[in-house]
């Protein structure tokens, strides 16, 4: 009984924290990018660059809107489902947040409202706002990953003398987490590439209709340009970040390529299916590729799953097959971002039969991105179980002592709301974008 409240509670947390994070990465890409619009309008005066702020800072706002809604409704699952959690990891929970909520939330609040209701008569008053709300998602973002950082690799705390709680002993140790800056900068240039994908795909679709094609062949332009830095950075720093995973982390490292028996010198196999016991599949191995992406080193020791206790194990198969699927849809972004280069370098005017097969190619990867940034948020989470803080703190302790009736009910509702809110999301964003640039100026 208590194994299924377990999984219900996780269940309604990864429906909530998944449908908040459908917005926080375009909101974090497409802030930067309406204020990189902002200021050249302001340098330049030219009209062109004014109708792209007021664009792609439409899309800006909807986004920005949705993310404080469904925001608010995940911080409420610390007081329902996860009452336990909340009481041992607060001392250490309580900083970040409300640092979050105190700093990054007030500035992006103060600063959109100036951006919002300000004439682009003033344009430097327009840049500047701008540029401060996108400031303010990456603080925020800051924030928030520094308490995941905390939950995947716990330091700068002491146990409390009763053993019931942990306490903060060291803020600055927290926030020099080497684990808080290898996912921080990697959910943030995730969140370019979903942005500057996302800006591709919409510019493609107004120069296939050949609306406002001098405006979108800029933004088209960009946004290839931000989608290449992007998706070669992201597996460059994403090596770095699987060696450290596996230094602090050796049984996810472990599960994210189903390696079962300790060893050096370990193959990475092309096909491979696993189980939560052992490998069912296992063909086509390209020799020391495993303990180098796990260790940095051909020959670096790799410790199997079959050397930790079954109960201390994460779900293999999910943790397995996210990171497979990451990993491919990475290269996909790469290729995607290559050809875009290719064809804005020798097809300048996009005008071609090939640039328009890529520019709706690239209308269909919209989702792409969404799906990459879930897989990789289920490595991450799936892959610490069974520890909601990582050798200190078990999920199965964390929960509140709720029916698991009345945790069924609340998802439904939950379910329900943001199946609403979705498609009330998806409305407002196709209005928005087939209303085009044309957008009235606030006085």
């Amino acid at each position: 009984m208590i194994e299924d409240i377990v999984l219900l509670s996780r269940l309604q947390f990864a429906i909530t924290v998944f449908f908040h994070f459908i917005f926080v990465p375009l909101t974090i890409g497409l802030g930067a990018m309406v204020a990189g619009f902002e200021v050249k309008y302001w340098k330049t005066q030219q009209e062109k660059w004014k109708k792209l702020a007021q664009f792609w800072g439409n899309l800006f706002k909807i986004n920005f809107a949705f993310g404080i809604v469904t925001g608010f409704a995940m911080t409420f699952q610390f007081g329902t489902n996860w009452g336990a959690y909340a009481e041992f990891m607060g001392d250490v929970f309580a900083s970040p947040l409300a640092l979050e909520a105190l700093i990054a939330f007030f500035l992006e609040a103060t600063f959109f409202g100036i951006w919002l209701f300000t004439s682009h008569k003033k344009p430097a008053l327009k840049a500047v706002s701008m540029i401060l709300v996108s400031v303010g998602t990456m603080i925020s973002a800051i924030w928030i990953i520094t308490a995941n950082a905390f939950m995947q690799n716990p330091v700068g705390y002491e146990m409390a003398a009763d053993g019931s709680k942990i306490l903060l002993s060291d803020f600055g140790a927290v926030l020099t987490n080497p684990y808080l800056w290898y996912m921080l900068i990697h959910t943030l240039i995730a969140a370019y590439l979903l942005s500057a994908l996302f800006m591709v795909a919409v510019s493609g679709y107004f120069l296939l209709k050949k609306s406002n094609v001098d405006i979108f062949r800029s933004s088209m332009k960009l946004g290839v340009y931000v989608l290449i830095i992007s998706a070669i950075l992201l597996p460059c720093l994403g090596m770095f970040y699987g060696h450290y995973v596996g230094e602090v982390q050796p049984v996810k490292a472990a599960a994210m390529e189903s390696v079962w028996e300790s060893g050096s010198d370990k193959p990475m196999y092309l096909i491979q299916i696993p189980s939560n016991s052992g490998n069912i599949v296992q063909a086509i191995g390209i020799p020391y590729v495993g303990s180098f992406l796990l260790t940095g080193d051909p020959h670096g020791e790799v410790t199997g799953l079959n050397d930790i206790a079954e109960e201390d194990r994460p779900p293999v198969a999910i943790t397995f097959f996210s990171f497979r699927i990451m990993v491919i849809l990475g290269i996909i972004f790469i290729l995607e971002a290559l050809a875009g280069l290719y064809l804005i370098r020798k097809d300048p005017t996009l005008e071609s039969s090939k640039s328009n097969k890529y520019m709706k190619l690239m209308l269909y990867s919209i989702p792409l991105p969404y799906l990459a940034i879930a897989f990789g948020w289920a490595v991450a989470e799936v892959g610490r179980q069974p520890w909601i803080v990582y050798g200190l703190y078990r999920t199965g302790e964390a929960i509140s002592a709720v029916p698991a009736v009345q945790i069924i009910f609340s998802m439904g509702l939950l379910v329900l709301f943001y199946l609403l809110l979705f498609f009330l999301f998806l409305y407002l964003m196709v209005r928005a974008i087939r209303a085009g640039p044309e957008v009235k100026e606030h006085a």
